[in-house]
């Protein structure tokens, strides 16, 4: 039997994510200790609480307001630019760590990239405020995956869970065949939408600021640590997306809207995401395991999501983190989800 979490959720939300940055940032001046703890925070220590400890996250009372929550998005944003080239010159550069412990910083902070400044991002481009919208689609250039702030809004919304969406993985799909299709499908789905968009209403392209954006990025780990930096600065902003996407894979898995006598999709319900109720995972990434109710309410603040129950909407077996784990072996994956796929099709 679950308990009902013992402090407000804005406190969970901000331990929750704002620790395992704190650990990493402290590795990289005061030792491997450190960036060992912020490893162990992402890989391990999320997981055990997910599973071992029996509490639950209730939702939010209907039309509540939480003011801080756009202030920890704030804080943790400007983290993530803080941190990305202060580690792609620790890990490339001439800085005092190990071997060792470079590979730990890489994997920690990546880990950090994937599963925090992701749902960061993702809730920026969501806010109405500019500021905060751009600040949104800067972190997605820094992991060169800045076309993901269109393609995400203007495509993944409007045709999730059918063939139109690049980022709904067809049943039986693995995720090695899904990732090339979904990274380059939603470029260009993105790009099309945009270009439809600036026909009638003019301005600068986005796209240019993509991809200019990522270059740039890419040139300033040139500069911070010559062209190894260059390679270390792909290579985390690879591993980074590469989580999106996994996360992209597994929360609709298999899940596809029916067409309507009038050839129009049927209207996106709780049905078409896979949800996850796990406590700690989900104050990690800002309830991003919530996600039937992020359809259903894009522009709704990530604490005021609200968990579905069992009955009308599917759920992993397992919190998200572990699930895309397991997803990268998919043969498992596959006895995994197959039956429990089945009750949600028709």
């Amino acid at each position: 039997m679950s308990r009902p979490l013992p402090v407000p959720p804005m406190i969970l939300f901000a331990a929750a994510a704002l620790l395992p940055l704190g650990l990493l940032l402290a590795g990289l001046w005061w030792g491997g200790g450190w960036l060992l703890a912020g490893l162990l925070y992402m890989g391990v220590l999320t997981a055990c609480l997910d599973h071992l400890v029996p509490l639950v996250a209730p939702d939010a009372p209907e039309g509540a307001e939480f003011p801080a929550a756009d202030a920890l998005l704030l804080a943790l944003g400007l983290g993530h630019l803080l941190a990305f080239p202060l580690v792609v010159w620790a890990i490339a550069g001439d800085s005092d760590l190990s071997t060792p412990m470079r590979v730990v910083a890489f994997l920690g902070f990546g880990q950090f990239f994937g599963q925090v400044s992701n749902p960061v991002a993702h809730e920026l481009i969501h806010r109405g405020a500019r500021g905060l919208f751009r600040l949104g689609m800067v972190i997605y250039v820094t992991m060169l995956n800045g076309h993901h702030t269109s393609a995400h809004r203007l495509v993944h919304h409007r045709h999730v869970a059918s063939e139109a969406d690049p980022n709904t993985a067809r049943g039986e799909e693995s995720f090695y065949a899904f990732l090339p299709r979904a990274y380059l499908g939603s470029f260009r789905a993105g790009r099309e939408a945009e270009t439809t968009r600036r026909a009638a209403a003019g301005g600068v392209h986005p796209y240019w600021i993509y991809v200019g954006g990522g270059l740039a990025c890419l040139g300033l780990g040139v500069l911070l640590a010559g062209p190894a930096g260059g390679l270390v600065w792909l290579a985390l902003a690879a591993y980074a997306t590469a989580q999106l996407m996994l996360s992209d894979y597994v929360q609709h898995y298999g899940l596809s809207r029916a067409c309507l006598p009038d050839g129009r999709l049927e209207p996106v319900s709780d049905r078409h995401s896979w949800n996850a109720p796990h406590w700690f995972s989900s104050g990690l990434m800002l309830n991003a395991p919530r996600h039937s109710d992020h359809h259903a309410h894009p522009a709704r603040p990530y604490p005021a999501l609200r968990l579905p129950h069992a009955e009308d909407a599917p759920r992993l077996p397992y919190s998200l983190p572990l699930c895309s784990v397991i997803a990268l072996f998919p043969r498992r994956w596959r006895r995994l989800m197959r039956p429990r796929l089945k009750r949600w099709l028709r």
